[in-house]
């Protein structure tokens, strides 16, 4: 039976999402893309937007304001598949690297090569849109870790 799953990579400019099914051990590319929020709006609004964009259409930083602001943005793109009842599991930039890659320290051309190869015709507009990719590449390969297992049944 095929899944579908739903990565997200949070951004307070751009978060990128990206869609992939997985039936077996077999990976097919459904959309990837990315919301933006008005740079110029507030920080409520611009999260507001984030949130509605995300619910429509489907880790670290030296500056600790930015860390804050991410943060937020964060929040808001975890919480809008929470609202529609999607289980939502978090994985570290380094493991989704890893899972990709095989280094937890690969850089984004290395990412998005092996997207490429595990998602042939896949053709990310975007960086975000790639790492989201990314993030649900890494939950295919992890989501029946039993950790991962409790924490979706919990959250769920």
């Amino acid at each position: 039976m095929a899944v579908r799953l739903l990565g997200l990579d949070p951004g307070l400019r751009r978060s990128g999402w990206g869609v992939i099914e997985i039936d077996g051990s077999r990976l097919v590319h459904i959309a990837s893309g990315a919301v933006t929020s008005d740079s110029k709006a507030p920080l409520a609004e611009r999260l507001s937007q984030l949130f509605t964009t995300l619910t429509a259409e489907t880790f670290v930083n030296k500056n600790p304001a930015s860390t804050l602001k991410l943060g937020q943005a964060r929040g808001a793109v975890m919480l809008a598949p929470a609202q529609l009842g999607i289980p939502v599991a978090e994985y570290a930039a380094n493991l989704i690297k890893k899972s990709l890659v095989g280094n937890g320290h690969a850089d984004k051309n290395q990412i998005q090569a092996m997207i490429n190869i595990l998602l042939p015709g896949a053709k990310p507009q975007t960086a975000d849109a790639a790492d989201a990719l990314a993030v649900a590449i890494c939950h295919a390969h992890h989501r029946r870790a039993p950790a991962i297992a409790e924490a979706l049944r919990v959250a769920g």
